[in-house]
């Protein structure tokens, strides 16, 4: 098997849902991450053997958003493009997909990453104006278009609004995280004080120059107007600011408000992977080696956001590795209370004996090396992008600390969970 290494990441600034990305399309974005990665590394495009983007909203008219993404950013046509999707996890199984076909030998250079823009999901009529819309096409004279204008109704013109709600159990994420923070005893003032403490770790680590090394100057069209900062982040956010907030989803109970959850994000990433010994023909200097990565599935019922419990816990137990020897770790913050609600399962002795087959706890988290930079509850989630970032700030983070190991982990919908292990060079 091949080593597979991690050259460098890049990503765009991430933007609030709504905001200046509004008018692009996302494989425009996906291409201004790639263009970045390019210039960052100086790689030639010519030598990049596959492109592999995660992609959640898809838009009809750029199914693959991958090859439009690779061919905006110059990669050559003769360069194969795919996209995947595995909910909030895209990112991670586009850059896992990756790493297999380096380790066996089918690449030895790959561009993986992801791409969402939220700003533009796919609006849909109701079924039955899709239907008629659909027999229209059969349609050939004046007489066959006035009948069917005769069978339109005001109601066939409502649109069926997008819902981040999972399929098979029909509640929203943020009902099922309300469920299970109630579940673990995670209250109210503990998430809010998460939700401020990744805020002011994510200003901090911006006035620092740590995020924008990993940034993307954006310049928008027509005027170019050049985009540079992650706009989600309020570094001047307190406890007593958010603890005003009502909660969101569970009106009357509920403990989750607009400001302990992720907000929708419009952004791409990207990271350039090697084997070693191509990375050491072409004299690039790997940040990091991947070691390992798994994936898992769980109950939809009530473990929907358990994901990172169960894949660092399957992880760790492969290598025979303590959350102690770990140097940095980084999880996808979807909410403070999946967060404080995944740390609580993996320090629980009984959690791990009824449901990860431990004869005891994982560990506690020691929070001294957990997110140090923010996380997605301030930097943003973009979908289909977040486990770029996610690879590249643990790898950043890992030379900035000179640490040896780290540890990045993610859930999605779908009841999904990812890990990975990765080792700086």
């Amino acid at each position: 098997m091949e080593k597979v290494v991690l050259i460098a990441g890049a990503r765009t600034p991430f933007l609030r849902s709504g905001t200046d990305y509004m008018d692009l399309m996302s494989y425009q974005l996906g291409g201004y991450a790639i263009q970045g990665l390019l210039a960052k590394t100086g790689i030639a495009p010519d030598l990049i053997d596959a492109v592999i983007m995660g992609n959640v909203i898809s838009n009809i008219q750029t199914p693959n958003v991958a090859r439009e993404a690779a061919l905006m950013a110059g990669i050559p046509e003769t360069t194969p493009c795919r996209t995947v999707s595995q909910a909030c996890i895209s990112a991670n199984r586009a850059i896992a997909d990756a790493c297999l076909e380096i380790m066996t030998g089918k690449s030895e250079i790959v561009i993986a990453g992801g791409v969402d823009l939220t700003s533009d999901p796919p609006i849909l009529f109701p079924r039955k104006m899709r239907k008629k819309l659909f027999n229209a096409q059969r349609n050939k004279t004046l007489g066959d278009n006035l009948k069917f204008l005769t069978t339109l109704r005001l109601s066939d013109f409502k649109p069926e609004a997008p819902l981040v709600a999972e399929y098979t159990t029909q509640r929203v994420m943020g009902a099922d995280c309300d469920i299970m923070a109630a579940r673990f005893e995670v209250s109210r003032e503990a998430q809010d004080a998460y939700a401020v403490r990744s805020h002011q770790l994510a200003a901090a680590a911006h006035e620092s120059g740590y995020l924008s090394q990993e940034i993307v100057t954006v310049n928008l069209p027509p005027h170019f107007k050049s985009i540079q900062r992650d706009n989600g982040i309020r570094g001047d956010t307190t406890l007593e600011k958010v603890s005003r907030l009502r909660p969101a989803f569970d009106k009357k109970y509920g403990t989750l408000t607009a400001a302990n959850s992720s907000f929708l994000t419009d952004g791409a990433s990207g990271v350039l992977l090697m084997s070693a010994d191509r990375a050491q023909e072409l004299g690039m200097r790997p940040q990091a080696e991947i070691l390992d990565f798994v994936f898992t599935g769980q109950r939809l019922e009530d473990e929907l956001l358990l994901g990172p419990a169960y894949a660092v816990s399957d992880l760790l137990k492969r290598h025979q590795l303590a959350l102690a020897d770990l140097d940095v770790i980084e999880f996808h913050e979807a909410f403070a209370g999946q967060i404080l609600s995944n740390l609580r399962a993996l320090a629980s002795d009984t959690y791990a004996v009824e449901n990860l087959g431990r004869m005891r706890a994982v560990g506690e988290m020691p929070m001294d090396k957990f997110n140090l930079w923010g996380g997605s509850l301030s930097i943003g989630h973009p979908f289909g992008a977040t486990g770029g970032r996610l690879l590249t700030t643990t790898a950043h983070r890992l030379q900035e600390e000179e640490g040896s190991m780290g540890l990045l982990a993610a859930c999605a919908a779908g009841a999904h969970g990812h890990a990975m292990l990765i080792k700086r060079l």
